[in-house]
């Protein structure tokens, strides 16, 4: 079965809704059940949430009758209610519950190191959100106590979810993001901050600093305390128009393009630019090591290799602003398929890497088209129709083309620490890569 309980209690079997009891009060002990999941519930607490405090001498027994019900509705789901050490015990086995889901993706996201994987993380997490806490089974104070550290772990969220973004250049999607929540939590300072800095980037100083002012009246107001120390730091940097906060700080040896970092041409290869977007191959990444830490990074660094046309990239950057979830997804597609290319080219034995790169070069050959450039040679080109895949496509036919040219074998991996780029060596006697990228002397 599947239970959702972050907003309006349901019951689900097989896609269609179950009725586990026209009681309110059952739907509420089962919730209650189903928060402790797999844990025992003592009868007191049960009878003392149930009734706030006044339970009649009756009420264990009314415990007895209401669990006697569940279990009848339940049991022929699969699910079970236990009776154990004065209490009761809800098995979850491969049920689902939606609370629980959100506190396993949370914690996912805050062990995962890369930040465009996190963010995805939280929006699976806070998608899972579809209004107040059990609403229909419990009143606002009752849902407060049960769900209070939910509900503190979903703000937690929102906040690391929006510096995420801020680091990955997406305030615009911030900007979208916090609005609906920023009134509701002025005490969140994380979050305002984050907001301010992204109205900020967006051209928005003024509203920048009139949320500032709110906000301060709001924590004056509301709980007499002035506004902490990060947060006035960064209006008074707003106010001195401190340039550092106009873009997220830039990754190591990169150069700007398009409005995005790029890194330092290399290899002139597409394909080997593409793993050079990464420069912790070679052991621990320094901060700074990942350049594609947003689509419009990716988008941009295509149009500048030539894989895509500027119109096209033009293109890819709206629609990414309109699709942010799906410009998240492709980009992490295009990660991990950087990871697998790079193993393909570094590693000739990797079959597994081969085949995934093939299967994009084969994804590739389906829509690409041969034109005519105004050079008069014939080149391949991707349509718009590719999508946001775009720049991952283009990639994957520029690496078919190296994986089939016995220049791959002159290919050479740097073996400086946390570098690892990789270039091609004709004359056999490179060592590093080229602009000290790594910091070593060659």
């Amino acid at each position: 079965m599947e239970f959702q309980l972050l907003g309006p209690f349901e019951a689900r079997h097989d896609g269609a809704r179950v009725l586990v009891s026209g009681r309110r009060q059952e739907r509420c002990l089962l919730s209650i059940l189903l928060l402790d999941a797999g844990r025992v519930v003592a009868t007191e607490r049960l009878a003392e949430l149930l009734w706030d405090g006044d339970a009649s001498a009756t009420a264990r027994r009314t415990l007895h009758t209401y669990i006697g019900r569940l279990r009848a509705r339940l049991r022929p789901h699969g699910l079970h209610i236990d009776t154990r050490n004065g209490g009761y015990v809800l098995d979850p086995g491969g049920h689902t519950i939606d609370a629980r889901e959100f506190v396993a993706l949370c914690g996912r996201a805050r062990a995962d190191g890369d930040a465009v994987r996190r963010v995805r993380l939280y929006d699976e997490a806070l998608a899972l959100w579809r209004g107040p806490l059990l609403a229909g089974v419990a009143d606002e104070a009752l849902s407060d106590r049960l769900c209070g550290h939910l509900t503190e772990l979903r703000l937690s969220a929102l906040e690391e979810r929006a510096e995420d973004l801020l680091e990955l250049g997406e305030h615009a999607e911030v900007v979208a993001g916090l609005a609906p929540t920023i009134p509701l939590h002025p005490e969140r300072e994380r979050l305002v901050a984050a907001h301010m800095t992204a109205l900020h980037r967006s051209g928005r100083q003024a509203e920048a600093l009139d949320l500032y002012r709110l906000t301060r009246q709001a924590l004056v107001s509301r709980l007499g305390v002035e506004p902490g120390a990060a947060l006035r730091t960064l209006h008074e940097r707003m106010l001195r128009g401190d340039p550092r906060l106009d873009r997220p700080p830039g990754p190591v040896y990169a150069v700007r393009v398009g409005g995005e970092w790029l890194p330092w041409s290399t290899s002139g290869h597409p394909a080997l630019e593409f793993c050079n977007t990464w420069a912790g191959w070679g052991g621990p990444p320094s901060p700074g090591s990942e350049w594609l830490r947003a689509y419009s990074t990716l988008a941009v660094w295509a149009g500048h290799l030539d894989l895509a046309e500027d119109r096209l990239v033009s293109g890819l950057l709206k629609q990414a602003s309109r699709q942010p979830k799906d410009a998240t997804a492709a980009l992490e597609e295009a990660r991990e398929f950087r990871t697998r290319l790079y193993a393909a080219l570094t590693d000739p034995d990797d079959v597994p890497a081969f085949r995934a790169v093939a299967a994009a070069a084969e994804d590739a050959a389906k829509v690409s088209a041969f034109v005519r450039g105004e050079d008069g040679l014939g080149r391949w080109r991707l349509p718009p129709s590719a999508g946001l895949r775009l720049p991952l496509l283009g990639v994957a036919r520029s690496a078919a083309d190296l994986l089939a040219d016995p220049a791959r074998f002159m290919i050479r991996v740097c073996p400086g620490a946390g570098c690892g780029w990789v270039f091609p060596d004709e004359s056999g006697r490179r060592r590093w890569c080229s602009l000290g990228t790594c910091g070593k002397p060659h």
